[in-house]
């Protein structure tokens, strides 16, 4: 009895040693949490010309969160953009549809609520026919810049909707955790001049990137790919006219 009471006593007081842990062991670091769930459809209908596709590329390449969708026909209705935008479970759309195989128009929707803009796009200029010097890394996250005009009332509201179309949302899955480029946006003469820059790292210079092109607002409304117009640019002059 003595000799198993002494025993119990050893145990009671031999150090206990620290259990053995394992790298796999450790709890595993918990990604921060995606809120954020902005996505854009960018697609066309048919009969684009090989510039315009090429510029609809370019903005899928930069920007890690759109979505792709097969051509639309030009029979089928403006209004199944909608559909098709929640198929894809897409919040914005960005839309081209070409004219008499010269003119291309741009839709820039928030799906379903709205508003949307449609503009005339001049002057196209994509990535791979400017060749500039300008570089940055596939997913990352672009700054946006706008001119002061922007503050102006019908401005306000193309401002808020590219931003929330343009600009990659934190954490988002395929986006780099950084910024190395800029998207600028400025009005002259009514209409809305878009240039993308990298910022070199060695002095903070800007080097062009590409693409260029202008965007002359036509009308806006409060609808998504349609609705009541909110406002109509006097400015707007038709290029078949």
């Amino acid at each position: 009895m003595g000799k198993r009471k002494a025993k119990v006593l050893e145990e009671e007081t031999a150090p206990q040693l620290p259990t053995l842990v394992r790298d796999s062991d450790a709890p595993v670091v918990k990604k921060t949490k995606w809120t954020n769930k902005q996505r854009v459809l960018i697609f066309g209908a048919r009969g684009l010309s090989f510039r315009d596709r090429h510029l609809m590329l370019d903005l899928r390449n930069l920007m890690p969160h759109s979505r792709t969708e097969s051509k639309k026909e030009r029979k089928d209705d403006i209004w199944i953009i909608n559909e098709m935008a929640e198929m894809k479970n897409c919040n914005k759309c960005i839309y081209f549809e070409g004219r008499k195989k010269k003119d291309l128009y741009m839709w820039i929707a928030n799906v379903p609520q709205g508003p949307s803009v449609k503009f005339l796009v001049l002057n196209v200029h994509t990535m791979l026919e400017l060749k500039l010097t300008g570089n940055c890394l596939r997913g990352s996250r672009p700054l946006l810049s706008f001119d002061i005009t922007f503050n102006e009332p019908h401005w306000a509201v193309i401002k808020e909707l590219l931003i929330q179309t343009f600009g990659t949302p934190n954490y988002q899955p395929k986006s780099q955790p950084f910024h190395d480029h800029v998207f600028s946006f400025s009005v002259l003469d009514n209409k809305i001049w878009f240039r993308n820059y990298e910022v070199l790292q060695t002095d903070g210079k800007l080097a062009e990137i590409g693409p260029r092109f202008v965007l002359d607002p036509i009308k806006i409304f409060n609808g998504s790919f349609g609705g009541g117009t909110l406002w109509e640019n006097p400015h707007f002059v038709n290029p078949n006219t």
